[in-house]
């Protein structure tokens, strides 16, 4: 019978310590979004503002620039459980003589500063990555080169975006001025990454496959 209620009133312990951590967490995860928000909505504030006093304005429809503003500036804030970003934001401009031309462009533009984001980070990765294995220089070099030049092949396989924000401006000579900011979840673009760059240096180089294998396993 003692022994019995020792083991309950052990696990009542381990429960209700459970249950207090778990909405400590939760306090925590709740505190962060509304300093989250805090910090977005000032910034957004601030950046309508100037946008708006560049003659920017919002495409017929759409959210209100500052809440436009606003959600991309909690995606830049977003972080995982490890504290690192949860999104890639990139920003594009462009000039054509339609919205939906400049758009396009811009849109594209934010694409390649991700992919450029993207590419980046992955040559640290690699280059910590190369540190580590037996590569000749010749192989070293190789890689180095296929992974400076991967933004353009990053850009192609990232598929769709995340829209953040979109506005516009008519200029004098009536073209009009496309400014868009786009995300992509961070985990995914590694991904993303990490298979074009695997099959660009299996059609590239003359490394070995288990080579590159263990040359592209890095922690996303």
């Amino acid at each position: 019978m003692k022994l019995t209620r020792i083991l309950t009133i052990a696990l009542a312990v381990v429960f209700a310590f459970g249950t207090a951590t778990m909405a400590q967490t939760k306090e925590a995860a709740k505190a962060g979004k509304k300093e989250i928000k805090k910090k977005a909505v000032k910034e957004a504030r601030k950046e309508a503002k100037r946008f708006k006093k560049e003659g920017y304005d919002v495409a017929p429809g759409a959210l209100p620039m500052e809440k436009q503003i606003e959600t991309a500036w909690i995606r830049q804030y977003e972080s995982d459980e490890d504290g690192y970003p949860l999104y890639i934001v990139a920003s594009g401009n462009s000039v054509a003589n339609t919205t939906s031309a400049a758009k396009l462009q811009a849109t594209e533009l934010a694409k390649l500063e991700l992919a450029g984001s993207i590419s980046t980070q992955v040559a640290a990765l690699i280059e910590n990555s190369i540190a580590n294995q037996q590569f000749n220089a010749e192989e070293a070099a190789s890689v180095t080169k296929t992974v400076a030049a991967s933004k353009n092949i990053i850009a192609q396989e990232l598929g769709r975006t995340l829209p953040l924000f979109e506005i516009y401006r008519t200029l004098k000579n009536k073209n009009v001025e496309a400014n868009v900011r786009i995300a992509y979840n961070s985990k995914k673009a590694m991904e993303v990454a990490q298979r074009a760059i695997s099959k660009k240096l299996e059609e590239e180089t003359d490394i070995a496959h288990d080579k590159l294998e263990k040359l592209m396993k890095w922690d996303n």
